[in-house]
């Protein structure tokens, strides 16, 4: 494989990520805390594709960011006794890069793209063959002379994930044989997490403690550990290392982190919709660019945990506030006259 192949797959996600990080996911099944209706499903698909000796059907990992896609990826290819090699939608700028990777597939083994909606559209034309067919088409030649030959590629899976499924394009979604949708963890499942999370940091936790973390979590594994960290920073300096809840308050407390879980950037969007545009409703455009952030960010970050929290909705005219939001804020809501 060449350099340039190297920088677009990766056989180890370890490359490009905090090692600790690393360490908090779990491997297998049996370790994987939540989604227990995805577990449950996926068990059932891997052990029959095992039994089959087949490549198991190609999947599609959709939610919020944070809950856990790329580590389940991870977990079905080993649950799959394959290696999988892991790129993102963005990274793949030719056909030729495509190409390439496919071409250098093992049978049965795990694809993995991240950011999948993030893909060309004229390069994911050549994942429909793959996916549908396992065959690729190559044009060889330019003009007249031009032709096409078609390749046979071994069965391998592809998992692809995604925080925006409108963003995919019909024909490739349909492509996917086993959707999966991630749901929000619930503030029991995250306190699991990061007990968990603890041990393999060697961090001592009252049980209080964990549970005051995960309901501050925004319902994300990935927020829970960065949270147990930074609470771990002020007990190192404060307990001798051990979490207490009055560690955790002052540690949230000191990262603007409300009880509900709403960060300052959060309580920043919500005032700007009340006091600036009356309590909606406004275009995430419009949204973005009064707090000075990508509107990428603002629909994939924020948004969807203040509609989980029922603070805001949706309309076809834009964003507007609910009365919770005014609760939470302190705000008298707007008289109904």
């Amino acid at each position: 494989m060449t350099d340039q192949n190297h920088n677009l797959v990766s056989g180890d996600f370890q490359q490009e990520e905090d090692h600790h990080e690393y360490s908090l996911r779990p491997s297998r099944f049996n370790e994987y805390i939540g989604q227990q209706d995805m577990k449950d499903n996926l068990q059932v698909f891997i052990s029959s594709a095992l039994k089959r000796k087949e490549a198991l059907d190609h999947v599609l990992l959709y939610g919020p960011p944070g809950l856990g896609k790329t580590t389940m990826a991870n977990i079905i290819a080993r649950e799959m006794e394959c290696s999988v090699r892991s790129t993102s939608g963005p990274v793949i700028e030719k056909q030729g890069d495509l190409a390439a990777i496919l071409t250098s597939l093992e049978p049965k083994q795990v694809l993995f793209i991240d950011e999948v909606h993030r893909m060309n559209r004229v390069i994911e034309e050549v994942l429909y063959s793959a996916m549908e067919d396992y065959t690729l088409d190559i044009m060889i030649g330019q003009g007249p002379s031009a032709r096409t030959i078609k390749l046979d590629l071994p069965r391998f899976t592809l998992i692809g994930a995604t925080t925006r499924t409108g963003l995919l394009s019909t024909p490739l979604r349909e492509r996917f044989g086993i959707p999966l949708h991630f749901e929000y963890y619930q503030p029991e499942e995250l306190k699991q997490i990061i007990v968990r999370s603890a041990g393999i940091l060697d961090v001592q936790i009252f049980d209080d403690a964990a549970l005051a973390l995960g309901k501050r979590s925004r319902g994300t594994p990935r927020i829970a550990n960065r949270l147990l960290k930074r609470a771990r920073d002020f007990a190192d300096l404060k307990t001798d290392g051990v979490i207490t809840l009055e560690i955790v308050d002052e540690t949230l407390t000191r990262l603007g982190i409300d009880e509900i879980g709403l960060d300052r950037l959060d309580r920043t969007i919500l005032n700007q919709i009340i006091k600036i545009h009356g309590g909606g409703p406004v275009g995430i455009t419009t949204i973005a660019a009064s707090v000075s952030e990508e509107s990428d960010t603002i629909e994939e970050m924020v948004e969807p945990f203040l509609l989980k929290s029922g603070l805001i909705r949706r309309t076809p005219r834009g964003r507007v506030v609910t009365e919770r939001a005014y609760e939470v804020l302190g705000l008298d809501p707007p008289s109904s006259e």
